[in-house]
């Protein structure tokens, strides 16, 4: 179990209530896939990703990615039971999809730079990005954890 601070607590639910995940997912992702381009090799049913155009015009890139952040919100409502919350996806994801577990912290870099280049360094400041990667950190680790 993670200990969170009560500025902590706050943060993520303001900086959460501040985003639109059918915007930051899909933006996300598609950073993900052009950024580092061998993760596309779990997206082989969406279709043409052969170049940033075609992620970034992609409807399954831009469902997939709002999926993801969809995802996410169970987390900022299950601070405290993270682990479990993810607990069946890990194991889809290990054992179904066969994801390199690495790659989940890749995504979560790529929410990071999606929300602070919407939000700003007024509202995504160093505390509140303190907060988030540590959100973000456990999220990736209960996602790993079937690997382990």
């Amino acid at each position: 179990m993670v200990d969170w601070t009560a500025a902590e607590r706050s943060a993520i639910a303001g900086l959460w209530g501040k985003l639109s995940a059918d915007e930051i997912g899909p933006q996300a992702l598609a950073r993900c896939l052009i950024v580092f381009p061998w993760t596309r090799r779990y997206f082989g049913s969406f279709g043409n990703l052969s170049d940033s155009a075609a992620i970034m015009g992609n409807p399954a890139v831009t469902k997939h990615g709002k999926t993801i952040m969809h995802g996410l919100d169970r987390a900022v409502k299950n601070l405290d039971d993270i682990k479990n919350t993810y607990a069946a996806l890990s194991v889809m994801h290990s054992e179904k999809l066969h994801v390199d577990p690495d790659n989940f912290r890749l995504l979560a870099e790529c929410v990071t730079i999606s929300v602070a280049a919407k939000l700003g360094p007024s509202v995504f400041n160093a505390d509140v990005q303190d907060a988030f990667h540590k959100f973000l950190s456990v999220v990736v680790s209960a996602l790993g954890r079937q690997y382990h």
